[in-house]
Protein backbone atom coordinates (compact mmCIF):
# COMPACT_ATOMS: atom_id res chain seq x y z
CA UNK A 1 0.00 0.00 0.00
CA UNK A 2 1.58 3.27 -1.18
CA UNK A 3 -1.41 6.11 -0.99
CA UNK A 4 -3.98 6.54 1.28
CA UNK A 5 -7.25 8.66 1.06
CA UNK A 6 -7.82 9.74 4.93
CA UNK A 7 -11.67 10.09 4.57
CA UNK A 8 -12.20 12.31 7.29
CA UNK A 9 -11.40 15.69 9.09
CA UNK A 10 -9.69 17.39 12.27
CA UNK A 11 -7.74 15.50 14.44
CA UNK A 12 -8.69 12.01 13.74
CA UNK A 13 -7.64 12.49 9.88
CA UNK A 14 -4.27 13.90 11.67
CA UNK A 15 -3.84 11.21 14.09
CA UNK A 16 -4.03 8.86 10.58
CA UNK A 17 -1.54 10.46 8.60
CA UNK A 18 1.21 10.84 11.27
CA UNK A 19 0.95 7.08 11.58
CA UNK A 20 0.43 6.38 7.56
CA UNK A 21 4.00 8.57 7.28
CA UNK A 22 5.74 6.72 9.86
CA UNK A 23 5.29 3.70 7.44
CA UNK A 24 6.35 5.59 3.92
CA UNK A 25 2.65 5.79 3.22
CA UNK A 26 1.69 9.41 0.95
CA UNK A 27 -1.63 10.20 2.19
CA UNK A 28 -4.68 12.26 0.81
CA UNK A 29 -6.57 14.77 2.67
CA UNK A 30 -9.77 15.73 1.61
CA UNK A 31 -12.10 18.81 3.54
CA UNK A 32 -15.36 20.71 2.73
CA UNK A 33 -15.10 24.51 2.27
CA UNK A 34 -15.46 24.94 6.31
CA UNK A 35 -12.40 23.20 6.76
CA UNK A 36 -9.50 24.62 3.80
CA UNK A 37 -7.53 26.09 6.58
CA UNK A 38 -7.28 22.78 8.55
CA UNK A 39 -3.80 21.27 9.77
CA UNK A 40 -5.00 18.04 8.20
CA UNK A 41 -4.91 19.63 4.66
CA UNK A 42 -1.84 20.89 4.96
CA UNK A 43 -0.46 17.86 6.10
CA UNK A 44 -1.03 15.44 3.79
CA UNK A 45 0.70 14.86 0.80
CA UNK A 46 -2.49 15.78 -1.50
CA UNK A 47 -5.61 17.60 -0.67
CA UNK A 48 -8.62 18.31 -2.46
CA UNK A 49 -12.35 20.18 -1.68
CA UNK A 50 -15.32 17.59 -1.70
CA UNK A 51 -17.86 20.53 -1.44
CA UNK A 52 -19.68 22.85 0.67
CA UNK A 53 -19.41 22.48 4.86
CA UNK A 54 -22.46 20.53 5.85
CA UNK A 55 -21.61 16.69 6.13
CA UNK A 56 -24.47 15.58 3.04
CA UNK A 57 -22.39 17.52 0.82
CA UNK A 58 -18.93 17.13 1.33
CA UNK A 59 -18.12 14.12 3.83
CA UNK A 60 -20.72 12.26 3.18
CA UNK A 61 -20.16 12.19 -0.15
CA UNK A 62 -19.07 8.00 -1.05
CA UNK A 63 -18.78 8.16 -4.76
CA UNK A 64 -16.91 11.26 -4.48
CA UNK A 65 -14.30 9.67 -1.92
CA UNK A 66 -13.99 6.61 -4.52
CA UNK A 67 -13.39 8.66 -7.64
CA UNK A 68 -11.09 10.88 -5.66
CA UNK A 69 -8.77 7.92 -4.90
CA UNK A 70 -9.37 6.41 -8.60
CA UNK A 71 -8.26 9.26 -10.06
CA UNK A 72 -5.27 9.73 -7.68
CA UNK A 73 -4.23 6.21 -7.21
CA UNK A 74 -4.84 6.16 -4.13
CA UNK A 75 -4.73 2.26 -2.90
CA UNK A 76 -6.70 2.43 0.55
CA UNK A 77 -9.14 4.48 2.27
CA UNK A 78 -8.91 5.15 5.94
CA UNK A 79 -12.42 6.02 6.95
CA UNK A 80 -11.64 7.24 10.89
CA UNK A 81 -14.94 7.43 13.21
CA UNK A 82 -18.23 8.94 12.41
CA UNK A 83 -18.97 10.07 8.71
CA UNK A 84 -18.97 6.68 6.83
CA UNK A 85 -16.80 4.52 9.09
CA UNK A 86 -19.89 2.27 9.55
CA UNK A 87 -21.93 2.41 6.33
CA UNK A 88 -21.67 -1.16 5.30
CA UNK A 89 -22.75 -0.07 1.63
CA UNK A 90 -19.93 2.50 1.57
CA UNK A 91 -17.42 -0.36 2.38
CA UNK A 92 -18.65 -2.70 -0.30
CA UNK A 93 -18.52 0.00 -2.79
CA UNK A 94 -14.99 0.65 -2.06
CA UNK A 95 -14.31 -2.66 -2.21
CA UNK A 96 -15.84 -3.34 -5.50
CA UNK A 97 -13.75 -0.20 -6.89
CA UNK A 98 -10.72 -2.22 -6.20
CA UNK A 99 -9.70 -0.26 -3.62
CA UNK A 100 -9.45 -1.48 0.44
CA UNK A 101 -11.22 -0.55 2.82
CA UNK A 102 -9.14 0.15 6.42
CA UNK A 103 -11.71 -1.72 8.33
CA UNK A 104 -13.52 -4.64 9.19
CA UNK A 105 -15.37 -6.91 5.64
CA UNK A 106 -19.12 -5.10 5.55
CA UNK A 107 -21.14 -7.95 6.28
CA UNK A 108 -19.39 -7.86 9.72
CA UNK A 109 -20.12 -3.93 10.52
CA UNK A 110 -23.76 -4.65 8.80
CA UNK A 111 -24.30 -7.72 11.25
CA UNK A 112 -23.03 -5.79 14.06
CA UNK A 113 -24.47 -2.66 13.46
CA UNK A 114 -28.01 -3.77 14.44
CA UNK A 115 -28.43 -4.34 18.13
CA UNK A 116 -30.98 -6.94 17.39
CA UNK A 117 -28.52 -9.13 14.99
CA UNK A 118 -25.79 -8.76 17.01
CA UNK A 119 -27.36 -9.71 20.25
CA UNK A 120 -28.90 -13.18 18.34
CA UNK A 121 -25.17 -13.32 16.95
CA UNK A 122 -23.54 -13.36 20.16
CA UNK A 123 -26.05 -15.32 21.99
CA UNK A 124 -24.31 -18.12 20.51
CA UNK A 125 -21.31 -18.06 21.42
CA UNK A 126 -22.34 -17.53 25.31
CA UNK A 127 -21.87 -13.92 25.39
CA UNK A 128 -23.86 -12.70 28.63
CA UNK A 129 -26.84 -10.24 27.15
CA UNK A 130 -29.29 -8.05 29.05
CA UNK A 131 -32.76 -9.62 29.56
CA UNK A 132 -34.88 -8.55 27.17
CA UNK A 133 -36.81 -8.71 23.50
CA UNK A 134 -34.39 -10.70 20.83
CA UNK A 135 -36.23 -8.88 17.96
CA UNK A 136 -37.85 -5.94 17.41
CA UNK A 137 -41.68 -5.09 18.49
CA UNK A 138 -44.27 -2.61 17.52
CA UNK A 139 -46.84 -3.59 19.36
CA UNK A 140 -47.72 -1.70 22.21
CA UNK A 141 -50.05 -4.17 24.20
CA UNK A 142 -48.08 -6.85 24.13
CA UNK A 143 -44.97 -4.54 24.72
CA UNK A 144 -46.24 -3.78 28.07
CA UNK A 145 -46.69 -7.46 28.80
CA UNK A 146 -42.67 -8.24 28.02
CA UNK A 147 -41.72 -5.44 30.23
CA UNK A 148 -43.83 -6.23 33.01
CA UNK A 149 -42.35 -9.70 33.14
CA UNK A 150 -38.38 -8.67 32.79
CA UNK A 151 -39.51 -5.94 35.37
CA UNK A 152 -39.74 -2.39 35.69
CA UNK A 153 -38.05 0.08 35.37
CA UNK A 154 -36.75 -0.63 31.62
CA UNK A 155 -35.36 0.99 28.35
CA UNK A 156 -36.69 0.87 25.24
CA UNK A 157 -33.66 1.36 22.81
CA UNK A 158 -33.70 1.55 19.16
CA UNK A 159 -32.38 -1.05 16.87
CA UNK A 160 -30.22 0.69 15.09
CA UNK A 161 -28.05 3.76 15.47
CA UNK A 162 -26.44 4.67 19.21
CA UNK A 163 -25.53 8.01 20.96
CA UNK A 164 -28.57 8.23 23.02
CA UNK A 165 -30.96 8.31 20.04
CA UNK A 166 -34.08 6.60 20.38
CA UNK A 167 -33.41 5.69 23.73
CA UNK A 168 -36.38 5.53 26.73
CA UNK A 169 -36.05 4.79 30.29
CA UNK A 170 -39.69 3.44 31.82
CA UNK A 171 -40.58 3.61 35.19
CA UNK A 172 -44.04 2.14 35.27
CA UNK A 173 -46.62 0.70 32.94
CA UNK A 174 -48.47 4.14 32.52
CA UNK A 175 -45.83 5.90 31.02
CA UNK A 176 -44.68 2.72 28.37
CA UNK A 177 -46.89 3.73 25.51
CA UNK A 178 -46.00 7.44 25.61
CA UNK A 179 -42.56 6.79 26.35
CA UNK A 180 -42.46 3.86 23.08
CA UNK A 181 -44.14 6.14 20.78
CA UNK A 182 -41.13 8.82 21.46
CA UNK A 183 -38.42 6.59 20.88
CA UNK A 184 -39.52 5.46 17.90
CA UNK A 185 -39.87 8.56 16.76
CA UNK A 186 -36.58 9.40 17.11
CA UNK A 187 -35.33 6.32 16.10
CA UNK A 188 -37.04 6.98 12.76
CA UNK A 189 -35.46 10.77 12.28
CA UNK A 190 -31.97 9.88 13.28
CA UNK A 191 -31.48 6.19 11.51
CA UNK A 192 -34.26 5.91 9.09
CA UNK A 193 -35.46 3.06 10.98
CA UNK A 194 -38.16 3.31 13.99
CA UNK A 195 -37.35 -0.51 14.98
CA UNK A 196 -36.97 -0.89 18.62
CA UNK A 197 -36.88 -3.26 21.81
CA UNK A 198 -36.98 -3.34 25.26
CA UNK A 199 -34.50 -5.10 27.73
CA UNK A 200 -33.98 -4.98 31.35
CA UNK A 201 -32.94 -1.03 32.70
CA UNK A 202 -29.21 -2.18 34.34
CA UNK A 203 -29.32 -0.15 37.54
CA UNK A 204 -26.01 1.78 38.38
CA UNK A 205 -24.53 0.67 35.40
CA UNK A 206 -20.85 1.16 34.49
CA UNK A 207 -19.96 1.55 31.01
CA UNK A 208 -16.91 -0.98 30.17
CA UNK A 209 -15.58 -1.65 26.51
CA UNK A 210 -12.85 -4.05 25.34
CA UNK A 211 -10.60 -3.15 22.41
CA UNK A 212 -10.44 -5.99 19.85
CA UNK A 213 -8.19 -6.50 16.77
CA UNK A 214 -8.01 -9.25 14.37
CA UNK A 215 -6.42 -10.20 10.95
CA UNK A 216 -7.10 -12.03 8.22
CA UNK A 217 -5.55 -15.49 9.16
CA UNK A 218 -8.26 -15.83 12.52
CA UNK A 219 -6.10 -14.44 14.94
CA UNK A 220 -7.75 -12.25 16.96
CA UNK A 221 -6.59 -10.48 20.90
CA UNK A 222 -7.96 -8.09 23.06
CA UNK A 223 -5.78 -5.05 24.33
CA UNK A 224 -7.67 -5.10 27.46
CA UNK A 225 -10.34 -2.99 28.72
CA UNK A 226 -11.36 1.15 29.27
CA UNK A 227 -13.60 2.83 31.20
CA UNK A 228 -15.76 5.17 30.06
CA UNK A 229 -18.73 5.71 32.28
CA UNK A 230 -18.34 9.98 32.54
CA UNK A 231 -20.41 10.62 30.05
CA UNK A 232 -23.10 13.10 29.50
CA UNK A 233 -26.30 12.40 27.19
CA UNK A 234 -25.42 8.68 27.37
CA UNK A 235 -21.70 10.29 25.56
CA UNK A 236 -18.51 9.72 26.82
CA UNK A 237 -16.54 12.47 27.89
CA UNK A 238 -13.76 10.78 29.82
CA UNK A 239 -12.06 7.54 29.86
CA UNK A 240 -9.15 5.37 31.32
CA UNK A 241 -7.71 2.34 30.81
CA UNK A 242 -7.35 -0.21 33.13
CA UNK A 243 -10.52 0.64 34.60
CA UNK A 244 -10.08 1.19 38.06
CA UNK A 245 -12.68 -2.16 39.15
CA UNK A 246 -11.13 -4.95 37.25
CA UNK A 247 -9.56 -8.05 38.47
CA UNK A 248 -7.27 -9.64 36.72
CA UNK A 249 -10.00 -12.72 36.46
CA UNK A 250 -12.78 -10.54 35.36
CA UNK A 251 -10.76 -8.91 32.87
CA UNK A 252 -9.16 -12.04 31.60
CA UNK A 253 -13.06 -13.42 31.28
CA UNK A 254 -14.35 -10.09 29.21
CA UNK A 255 -11.41 -10.24 27.19
CA UNK A 256 -12.66 -13.80 25.99
CA UNK A 257 -16.24 -12.65 25.99
CA UNK A 258 -15.55 -9.64 23.18
CA UNK A 259 -13.40 -12.42 20.99
CA UNK A 260 -16.15 -14.48 20.79
CA UNK A 261 -18.16 -11.59 19.69
CA UNK A 262 -15.58 -10.89 17.17
CA UNK A 263 -15.88 -15.08 16.07
CA UNK A 264 -19.68 -14.40 16.10
CA UNK A 265 -19.09 -12.43 12.91
CA UNK A 266 -15.93 -13.09 11.93
CA UNK A 267 -14.31 -10.02 12.68
CA UNK A 268 -11.32 -8.76 11.44
CA UNK A 269 -9.55 -4.95 12.10
CA UNK A 270 -9.94 -2.99 14.64
CA UNK A 271 -13.00 -2.89 16.94
CA UNK A 272 -14.38 -2.39 20.27
CA UNK A 273 -16.77 -4.62 22.11
CA UNK A 274 -19.05 -2.56 25.03
CA UNK A 275 -20.23 -4.13 27.56
CA UNK A 276 -22.74 -2.61 30.83
CA UNK A 277 -21.53 -3.59 34.46
CA UNK A 278 -23.98 -3.47 37.15
CA UNK A 279 -22.88 -3.30 40.68
CA UNK A 280 -22.48 -6.63 41.64
CA UNK A 281 -19.82 -6.95 38.27
CA UNK A 282 -21.99 -8.81 36.15
CA UNK A 283 -21.63 -7.75 32.51
CA UNK A 284 -23.69 -7.90 29.44
CA UNK A 285 -23.06 -7.25 26.06
CA UNK A 286 -24.30 -3.72 24.79
CA UNK A 287 -22.86 -3.39 21.10
CA UNK A 288 -19.92 -3.42 18.63
CA UNK A 289 -18.41 -0.40 17.45
CA UNK A 290 -16.85 -1.57 13.96
CA UNK A 291 -14.09 0.94 13.70
CA UNK A 292 -11.59 2.84 15.84
CA UNK A 293 -12.84 4.72 18.88
CA UNK A 294 -12.44 8.43 19.99
CA UNK A 295 -10.52 6.72 22.90
CA UNK A 296 -8.29 4.52 21.35
CA UNK A 297 -5.03 6.75 22.65
CA UNK A 298 -5.76 5.11 26.31
CA UNK A 299 -5.18 1.77 25.12
CA UNK A 300 -2.35 2.48 22.80
CA UNK A 301 -0.70 4.57 25.75
CA UNK A 302 -0.73 1.27 28.38
CA UNK A 303 0.34 -1.10 25.31
CA UNK A 304 2.66 0.25 23.36
CA UNK A 305 0.41 -0.62 20.48
CA UNK A 306 -0.14 1.67 17.59
CA UNK A 307 -3.74 0.75 16.21
CA UNK A 308 -3.82 3.03 13.21
CA UNK A 309 -0.56 0.94 12.16
CA UNK A 310 -1.67 -2.12 12.57
CA UNK A 311 -4.75 -1.71 11.23
CA UNK A 312 -3.47 -0.54 8.04
CA UNK A 313 -1.22 -4.06 7.68
CA UNK A 314 -4.33 -5.88 8.72
CA UNK A 315 -6.06 -4.23 5.53
CA UNK A 316 -2.61 -4.94 3.60
CA UNK A 317 -3.26 -8.78 4.06
CA UNK A 318 -1.06 -8.97 7.28
CA UNK A 319 -0.98 -11.41 10.25
CA UNK A 320 -1.52 -9.01 13.55
CA UNK A 321 2.31 -8.31 15.06
CA UNK A 322 1.81 -9.55 18.13
CA UNK A 323 0.13 -12.22 20.02
CA UNK A 324 -2.04 -11.85 23.36
CA UNK A 325 0.63 -13.39 25.42
CA UNK A 326 3.11 -10.65 24.31
CA UNK A 327 0.38 -7.85 25.84
CA UNK A 328 0.52 -6.36 29.03
CA UNK A 329 -0.93 -3.69 31.15
CA UNK A 330 1.85 -0.58 31.85
CA UNK A 331 0.67 1.74 33.65
CA UNK A 332 -2.53 4.15 33.88
CA UNK A 333 -3.47 6.40 30.81
CA UNK A 334 -6.75 9.17 30.81
CA UNK A 335 -8.24 10.80 28.39
CA UNK A 336 -10.25 14.25 28.50
CA UNK A 337 -12.77 15.15 25.10
CA UNK A 338 -12.42 19.04 25.12
CA UNK A 339 -15.24 19.84 23.33
CA UNK A 340 -16.77 23.17 22.17
CA UNK A 341 -19.61 22.91 24.88
CA UNK A 342 -20.32 24.63 28.11
CA UNK A 343 -20.66 22.65 31.00
CA UNK A 344 -21.85 25.07 33.02
CA UNK A 345 -24.75 25.26 30.73
CA UNK A 346 -26.35 21.78 30.64
CA UNK A 347 -23.30 21.09 27.92
CA UNK A 348 -24.74 23.44 25.29
CA UNK A 349 -22.55 23.40 22.29
CA UNK A 350 -20.61 26.84 21.44
CA UNK A 351 -18.96 28.32 18.56
CA UNK A 352 -16.72 31.10 17.91
CA UNK A 353 -13.05 32.02 17.09
CA UNK A 354 -10.26 29.92 19.10
CA UNK A 355 -8.27 33.36 20.63
CA UNK A 356 -6.08 31.66 22.61
CA UNK A 357 -5.10 27.68 21.66
CA UNK A 358 -1.87 26.91 23.70
CA UNK A 359 -1.40 22.52 24.24
CA UNK A 360 0.02 21.60 27.29
CA UNK A 361 3.27 19.74 27.24
CA UNK A 362 5.19 17.86 29.47
CA UNK A 363 6.00 13.69 30.10
CA UNK A 364 3.11 11.82 29.90
CA UNK A 365 1.56 14.49 28.01
CA UNK A 366 -0.21 13.54 24.55
CA UNK A 367 -3.10 15.91 22.82
CA UNK A 368 -4.72 14.75 19.47
CA UNK A 369 -6.27 18.03 18.09
CA UNK A 370 -7.00 19.55 14.64
CA UNK A 371 -7.37 23.28 15.40
CA UNK A 372 -5.05 25.59 15.86
CA UNK A 373 -4.94 28.99 17.44
CA UNK A 374 -7.07 31.85 15.35
CA UNK A 375 -9.50 29.16 13.75
CA UNK A 376 -13.25 29.31 13.88
CA UNK A 377 -14.98 26.31 15.13
CA UNK A 378 -17.98 25.76 12.86
CA UNK A 379 -21.18 24.80 13.42
CA UNK A 380 -21.53 21.83 11.17
CA UNK A 381 -19.37 19.00 13.02
CA UNK A 382 -19.12 17.02 16.54
CA UNK A 383 -17.96 19.70 18.93
CA UNK A 384 -14.75 17.84 19.40
CA UNK A 385 -11.76 20.16 19.52
CA UNK A 386 -8.97 18.23 20.95
CA UNK A 387 -8.31 14.80 22.59
CA UNK A 388 -5.88 15.30 26.05
CA UNK A 389 -4.37 12.13 26.97
CA UNK A 390 -1.87 11.67 30.05
CA UNK A 391 -0.14 8.48 31.32
CA UNK A 392 1.25 7.65 34.46
CA UNK A 393 3.03 4.94 36.68
CA UNK A 394 -0.66 4.33 38.10
CA UNK A 395 -4.05 5.70 38.32
CA UNK A 396 -2.63 8.55 41.23
CA UNK A 397 -0.17 9.20 38.85
CA UNK A 398 -2.14 9.65 36.04
CA UNK A 399 -4.82 11.27 37.86
CA UNK A 400 -2.22 14.02 39.22
CA UNK A 401 -0.75 14.36 35.35
CA UNK A 402 -4.02 15.14 33.98
CA UNK A 403 -4.95 17.96 36.44
CA UNK A 404 -1.80 19.60 35.61
CA UNK A 405 -1.69 19.35 31.81
CA UNK A 406 -5.72 20.80 32.15
CA UNK A 407 -4.17 24.08 33.96
CA UNK A 408 -1.59 24.19 31.34
CA UNK A 409 -4.06 23.66 28.76
CA UNK A 410 -4.95 27.64 27.36
CA UNK A 411 -8.14 28.28 25.28
CA UNK A 412 -10.38 31.43 24.76
CA UNK A 413 -12.74 32.70 22.66
CA UNK A 414 -15.16 29.88 23.12
CA UNK A 415 -16.58 27.06 25.95
CA UNK A 416 -15.09 23.67 27.02
CA UNK A 417 -15.01 20.90 28.60
CA UNK A 418 -11.67 21.79 30.24
CA UNK A 419 -13.06 22.74 33.76
CA UNK A 420 -15.57 19.54 33.94
CA UNK A 421 -12.69 17.53 33.65
CA UNK A 422 -10.88 19.25 36.74
CA UNK A 423 -14.34 18.92 38.23
CA UNK A 424 -14.07 15.39 37.75
CA UNK A 425 -10.67 14.96 38.90
CA UNK A 426 -10.65 16.27 41.90
CA UNK A 427 -14.22 14.70 43.02
CA UNK A 428 -14.25 11.78 45.73
CA UNK A 429 -15.93 9.59 43.97
CA UNK A 430 -13.66 9.66 40.71
CA UNK A 431 -10.41 9.55 42.78
CA UNK A 432 -12.25 6.34 44.65
CA UNK A 433 -13.35 4.79 41.77
CA UNK A 434 -16.81 4.31 43.27
CA UNK A 435 -18.61 5.70 39.81
CA UNK A 436 -21.18 4.86 37.46
CA UNK A 437 -22.50 6.49 34.27
CA UNK A 438 -24.65 8.31 36.02
CA UNK A 439 -21.98 10.46 37.95
CA UNK A 440 -22.95 14.14 35.90
CA UNK A 441 -27.05 13.60 37.11
CA UNK A 442 -25.53 12.29 41.19
CA UNK A 443 -22.34 14.14 41.64
CA UNK A 444 -22.08 17.34 38.80
CA UNK A 445 -22.39 20.81 40.19
CA UNK A 446 -21.75 23.76 37.84
CA UNK A 447 -21.82 25.69 40.51
CA UNK A 448 -18.18 24.51 41.91
CA UNK A 449 -17.11 24.61 38.20
CA UNK A 450 -15.12 27.59 38.89
CA UNK A 451 -14.62 27.56 42.68
CA UNK A 452 -10.48 26.69 42.58
CA UNK A 453 -10.67 29.60 40.31
CA UNK A 454 -12.16 31.43 43.46
CA UNK A 455 -9.87 30.39 45.90
CA UNK A 456 -7.12 31.55 43.75
CA UNK A 457 -8.47 34.80 43.14
CA UNK A 458 -8.51 35.19 47.25
CA UNK A 459 -4.97 33.96 47.80
CA UNK A 460 -4.13 36.49 45.53
CA UNK A 461 -5.65 39.39 47.15
CA UNK A 462 -3.96 37.95 51.16
CA UNK A 463 -0.81 38.42 49.18
CA UNK A 464 -0.86 41.61 47.77
CA UNK A 465 -2.67 43.13 50.58
CA UNK A 466 0.62 41.83 52.87
CA UNK A 467 3.05 43.15 50.45
CA UNK A 468 1.06 46.77 50.65
CA UNK A 469 1.38 46.95 54.56
CA UNK A 470 4.93 45.55 54.74
CA UNK A 471 5.91 48.68 51.49
CA UNK A 472 6.58 46.14 49.24
CA UNK A 473 5.29 46.28 45.56
CA UNK A 474 2.89 44.06 45.31
CA UNK A 475 2.70 44.30 41.56
CA UNK A 476 5.59 41.72 40.02
CA UNK A 477 4.84 39.06 43.24
CA UNK A 478 0.89 39.06 42.43
CA UNK A 479 1.57 38.87 38.82
CA UNK A 480 3.61 35.42 39.75
CA UNK A 481 0.90 34.15 41.54
CA UNK A 482 -1.79 34.84 39.06
CA UNK A 483 0.22 33.12 36.40
CA UNK A 484 -0.44 29.90 38.27
CA UNK A 485 -3.38 29.96 38.11
CA UNK A 486 -5.18 27.84 35.46
CA UNK A 487 -5.69 29.49 32.14
CA UNK A 488 -9.28 28.22 31.97
CA UNK A 489 -9.57 30.12 35.26
CA UNK A 490 -7.94 32.77 33.94
CA UNK A 491 -10.54 33.01 31.04
CA UNK A 492 -13.48 33.08 33.59
CA UNK A 493 -12.39 35.18 35.95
Amino acid sequence: MKKILVANRGEIALRIMRSAREMGIATVAVYSDADRKSPHVRFADEAYLLGPPPSSESYLLGDKLIDICLDNGADGIHPGYGFLSENATFARKVKEAGITFIGPSADSMELMGSKLASKAAVKNFGVPLVPGTAEAIDDVEAAKLIAAEIGFPVLIKASAGGGGKGMRIVNSVEEFAGQMERASSEAEKSFGDGSVFIEKYVAGPRHIEIQVIGDKHGNTVHLFERECSIQRRHQKVIEEAPSAILSPALRAKMGAAAINVCRSCNYYNAGTVEFLMDENEQYYFLEMNTRLQVEHPVTEMITGVDLVKEQIRVAMGLPLSFTQDDLEIRGHSIELRICAEDPANNFLPDTGKLVVYRRPQGNGVRVDDGYEEGMDIPVYYDPLLAKLVVHGSGRSDAISRMRRAIAEFDIAGIETTLPFGDFVMRHPAFLSGDFDTHFVQDHFDSTKLYAAANAGEEAVAAVAAALAISKLQPESSENRIVNQKSNWQKNRS
